[in-house]
């Protein structure tokens, strides 16, 4: 065999992952593009603050049920193939969602929307760990965690413009013709993935119960207080079949031939303290992005386009915090202390967003948005970096997909509570003000009268729009609801650091999951076959086998 020079080796990797790049990029524009728009379309579709929350917790529950299936499916059958329907799935559904009149036509397709992007989330981690081993990942982690900066800087910015100049329907529209791009670099750049021999089996019933209990559970979150009484029948039927899904679903798994999330991954100390601490991450992550856009609208008077530029500095810091560590972890091998720092500086963001009003130092938000972006970047991709290491080959899809599914998990139920507790903190406050209010509305005449019919219609308002004696009521009034909602993901990001603080440091491997698969196939032919010890002994090294069938990137000429 031919060895590659240094120099090569890096070239192929990069065009292999070119399209899972692309695909990435694809997936965050195209959720990015709306969050500084949102406040404007469930305006337009005159819809409420639940509304609004539900836009958003509907692609993350379909997200978080949706990953576990596809990292199991990626673990069955060819992942280049999965990686492609999830793909087409995601935009189909968010080009839909662009021609929605009402907010529950919305919500239905932003649903079909986080189908595909569980499929985008939980994929792209395996198929990278098919060509990269965990030594050498830390650097192309970097570049997904540039990638996802670009996306999420430029998305919001590029929504602001297009929903100024164009209208906010285009907004969903955008993505397409990245969307068709990135299909074909991934058909032309990636390579092919073993197809496992496993019999394909699906865990139907694990799947329909998971989604129930979710489902029920970020239900009774979002609706409890307003549409019914938290203590109450409807409490006690969504509760209580939350619960009883819960301990079926357990049940199932445990019986199950090809369980939807093995529970024997959690007697692995490294993937039960991953996902503990993935959960804080992504409450801080799912609800910076939400609530600080609405923050910078309906508490500072932002039209969309400035919320995106404001929102600059928490994506500074993820984008920095991503590509140093990353290079840092694949020069000197060591992870732990910057899941460490990370988790302290995430804890601190949430901390210091939850004292902001309406009229905090905009320097002092930007360096509070800073500490949490940088949080994130340094945990987000991090912590599957661990589990993938410790991983058995064969469960790579698996354990990989259950952090990402969890992250999102959290980020769904964080942003359904968060969102709750604003909705709640929002209504008081406007009971609180209803006399300041009044008098403000009194002195404006016959305009006055079209402000209060609608303030009191329940939907959101435009904060910009107002005449400044007003504004400043209700912007102080949403900073208050905004700063409690951030109060809320400050327990679980301290519950994070304890998490990281008893990982495992395990050394990171110099194999690929293609090689360690291939590596373990070779010890079992050891010690069952005899005549295999001829084959293993002779090379002394997977990685240099000339004949080895299922050779990675760097492998090849």
């Amino acid at each position: 065999m031919t060895t590659s020079t240094p120099q090569a080796a890096p070239r192929r990797v990069l065009a292999a992952l070119s399209g899972l790049l692309l695909g990435m990029f694809v997936s965050m524009i195209a959720s990015t593009v709306v969050s500084t728009s949102l406040p404007v379309i469930i305006h337009d579709l005159e819809g409420d603050q639940s509304a609004f929350t539900w836009v958003v917790t509907a692609t993350l529950l379909t997200t978080a049920i949706s990953t576990p299936i596809w990292g199991k499916l990626a673990d069955l059958v060819n992942r280049k193939v999965l990686y492609q329907v999830a793909l087409v799935i995601f935009v189909l559904a968010t080009a839909a969602a662009g021609f929605a009149q009402d907010p529950g036509t919305l919500i239905a397709f932003r649903a079909v929307q986080g189908l595909g992007a569980g499929g985008l989330a939980a994929l792209s981690q395996v198929l990278m760990a098919d060509i990269i081993s965990p030594r050498e990942r830390g650097r192309y982690m970097g570049l997904f965690g540039a990638v996802m900066a670009v996306a999420t800087v430029g998305g919001p910015l590029l929504g602001g413009v297009i929903t100024d100049a164009f209208g906010w329907r285009w907004n969903f529209f955008v993505s397409l013709p990245i969307a068709i791009a990135a299909l074909i670099m991934v058909q032309r750049t990636l390579p092919h993935s073993t197809r496992s021999e496993k019999k394909v089996r699906i865990d139907y019933l694990g799947i329909v119960l998971l989604s129930a209990a979710v489902s029920l559970l970020l239900i009774w979150v979002t609706s409890a207080g307003s549409s019914f009484d938290w203590w109450g029948v409807e409490t006690i039927l969504m509760v209580g079949g939350a619960i009883v899904a819960a301990i079926l679903f357990v049940v199932v798994e445990f019986r199950s031939a090809e369980p939807l999330v093995p529970l024997t991954l959690f007697r692995d100390r490294t993937f039960t303290l991953s996902v503990i601490a993935s959960i804080a991450t992504g409450i801080a992550m799912f609800g910076a992005s939400v609530f600080l856009g609405q923050y910078m609208q309906m508490a500072r008077g932002a039209t969309p386009t400035e919320a995106g530029l404001m929102t600059i500095p928490m994506i500074a810091g993820l984008l920095l915090a991503s590509v140093g560590v990353g290079a840092l972890i694949t020069r000197f091998g060591h992870w732990k202390p910057y899941l460490i720092v990370g988790s302290i500086l995430l804890t601190a963001g949430a901390v210091l967003l939850s004292t902001i009003h309406y009229d905090t130092d905009f320097f002092l938000v930007s360096v509070y948005m800073f500490l949490l972006g940088a949080g994130v970047g340094m945990t987000m991709q991090n912590l599957v970096l661990a589990v993938q290491n410790t991983a058995k080959p064969s469960e790579i899809g698996v354990a990989s997909s259950g952090v990402t599914f969890f992250r999102s998990l959290g980020g769904t139920v964080g942003v359904s509570v968060m969102g709750a507790a604003l909705a709640t903190r929002v209504t008081d406050l406007f009971t609180d003000s209803r006399e300041r209010i009044g008098a403000v509305l009194a002195g404006m005449g016959a305009e006055g009268q079209t402000w209060a019919e609608q303030l009191q219609s329940g939907t959101l308002p435009q904060v910009s729009t107002m005449p400044e004696s007003l504004r400043v009521i209700v912007e102080d009034i949403y900073a208050q609801g905004i700063s409690s909602a951030f109060l809320i993901a400050v327990p679980f990001a301290v519950i994070s650091i304890i998490a990281v603080l008893f990982l495992p440091h395990t050394s990171l491997s110099r194999m690929t999951t293609a090689e360690r698969r291939h590596a373990s196939e070779a010890d079992l032919a050891t010690v069952s076959v005899p005549e295999g010890m001829d084959a293993v002994t002779a090379t002394g090294s997977v990685r240099v086998v000339e004949d080895a069938p299922h050779r990675t990137m760097d492998d090849r000429d």
